[in-house]
């Protein structure tokens, strides 16, 4: 049988004690808190400062209203930062497919006229205490008729792209991305 010292446990002690614990996951909760309505033939509508766009409903042409639901992020109890940019994206409505650039979200839409009008799109990135929040896993919709439907984005979701194609009566698919961040 070996025999083990005191200043041999101590050392072990020691030793495990200073193993590096892994980072515990950030708690991240995106959080619905406003919506606006525009007509959809002459709206411009951007989340307030400090949102992100999680949703949007639309019902008949562009004569009618569209509806869109912003959020904000909170890790761990702290709002994030959003810093946007300008409009962007300048395409015909009726044939248009957008996807924020990386790591980016969208605040923001514009429309102007029937489906041959054009739309725009404004994002933001994200930031906590300096660092940038990630937006993971983008993923497309099922398509939806535009002039009757509503989109949320799931858990930890928030809005990263649009596609629509046709008039009222054609398909629109939404492009959702998960809020990541290493804490």
């Amino acid at each position: 049988m070996k025999k083990v010292t005191f200043a041999a446990l101590a050392v072990a002690a020691v030793a495990v004690l200073n193993v590096p614990v892994p980072a515990s996951a950030a708690t991240i909760k995106v959080e619905y808190v406003y919506s606006g309505t525009v007509k959809e033939s002459g709206g411009e509508f951007a989340c307030p400062a400090g949102q992100v766009m999680t949703g949007r409903s639309h019902n008949g042409d562009e004569n009618a209203n569209t509806t869109y639901q912003c959020s904000w992020i909170l890790i761990d109890g702290v709002q994030v930062e959003v810093f946007t940019g300008d409009w962007f994206g300048y395409m015909k409505e009726s044939n248009s497919n957008f996807s924020a650039p990386l790591d980016q979200v969208i605040v923001g839409r514009r429309h102007y006229g029937d489906e041959n009008g054009a739309t725009e799109y404004k994002t933001g990135a994200l930031y906590l205490q300096g660092r940038q929040v990630r937006i993971t896993n983008r993923t497309w919709t099922s398509a939806y008729t535009e002039s009757g439907h509503t989109t949320q984005a799931g858990f930890n979701q928030v809005m990263t792209g649009r596609n629509h194609s046709g008039d009222e009566n054609g398909k629109t698919q939404y492009q959702y991305g998960t809020v990541t961040f290493a804490g």
